[in-house]
Formats: structure tokens, C-alpha cells, sequence
């Protein structure tokens, strides 16, 4: 394979941070605190990753996924802000979730 890709480490706490925001997300809506929010989560944590993934495919040689990211909003392409600002609203989220606490 001749693509770039980011570090192990990097994907692990990704895919951490990703399972970790679903199921708070998922208990969150089952204890109904915050219901909205919650399936707006849900919904974004399952489809901005799949945005990212299906978009990153057709990145250049030598480019890894945060470059090709970066790269493509500075164009202003759609799914690099639906990607951007979702991945926001997931930070936000995990602040006033922990907030609630």
C-alpha cells in the first residue's frame, strides 16, 4: 500500500473516543437526559466517520487522512465541513455531557 496513513496510537484512542461517545450517547437517551442531543450524537458519531472514510479514499499519493481532511476544507469541500463540524459538536457534547455529571 502506498498511501500514508496516521500512527496505531492514533486510530486506537479514535476508535475509543468513538465508542466511548456512542455508548454514552445510547445511555444517555435511556435514562432520557438530554434525549435530543443524545440522537443527534448517535447520528453523528456513526456518520461522520463513514464521511470521512468513503471521502479520504480518493486522497492522493503520500497524504494522510488528517492532511486530506485539512486539504479539502480549506477548498471548502461539503463533506470536509459536515466532517469538521461534526467532530466540534461531538467535543462540545462530551463537555456539557461530563458537565451534567
Amino acid at each position: 500500500m502506498y498511501w500514508e496513513t496516521l500512527p496505531n496510537w492514533f486510530w486506537i484512542i479514535y476508535y475509543l473516543f468513538l465508542f466511548a461517545t456512542l455508548g454514552a450517547a445510547i445511555i444517555s437517551v435511556a435514562q432520557n437526559k438530554a434525549k435530543a442531543l443524545s440522537i443527534i450524537t448517535i447520528v453523528l458519531t456513526i456518520t461522520v466517520p463513514m464521511a470521512g472514510f468513503i471521502n479520504s479514499v480518493e486522497r492522493s499519493r503520500g497524504v494522510n487522512e488528517f492532511e486530506h481532511l485539512v486539504n479539502q476544507f480549506q477548498q471548502g469541500a461539503y463533506w470536509s465541513i459536515y466532517t469538521m463540524a461534526g467532530y466540534l459538536y461531538l467535543v462540545v457534547w462530551w463537555g456539557i455531557f461530563l458537565s451534567k455529571k
